[in-house]
């Protein structure tokens, strides 16, 4: 497993958000209900879909996949100066991330975030930081189709 490592500048993001956990996975009704308001939001960088989890700190020590969490439905904006009435505003911090490139159906993403969590992680310089984990969308995202690609954006730290 590669990954590339990157230091993400800021990004402004405007979007919904509902509270779930791996156990109860709303993820299906968050982009049920953002799709089709996405039109609304002004001034958009691109076209790109931004998919987040905000986790408390320390979210995976002794992990418990009923732990709730913040799932986003976003796109990002150049600024946040015009904001629709049902959309709320997230800010993702500047910081280093290691990309990963998911290939195939969305629900077989677990087909790439477990090596990530299991064996890249541990074996790497690297620790889990307390920002937020997101996917990035773009044009070669096919949701269950196979071709489908989508990057996975790990936010990391090195080792104390």
């Amino acid at each position: 497993m590669e990954a590339r490592i990157e230091t993400l500048t800021e990004k402004k993001l405007i979007g919904k958000h509902i509270d779930m956990s791996f156990i109860e996975n709303k993820t299906f009704q968050l982009w049920s209900s953002f799709m089709p308001h996405r039109k609304n939001i002004k001034n958009r960088v691109d076209d790109n879909l931004y998919s987040l989890e905000v986790y408390t700190p320390n979210h995976f020590d002794n992990f418990d996949p009923s732990k709730s969490f913040q799932k986003w439905a976003a796109v990002e904006v150049e600024n946040l100066e015009s904001v629709p009435a049902d959309m709320e505003t997230l800010i993702v911090p500047d910081g280093l991330y290691a990309v990963f490139l998911h290939r195939g159906p969305a629900s077989e993403a677990h087909r790439t975030y477990h090596p990530i969590f299991a064996e890249w992680l541990p074996n790497s310089k690297y620790t889990v930081d307390d920002r937020p984990h997101f996917a990035v969308m773009d044009h070669k995202y096919k949701k269950d189709d196979p071709d489908s690609e989508e990057e996975i954006w790990i936010p990391i730290k090195n080792r104390d």
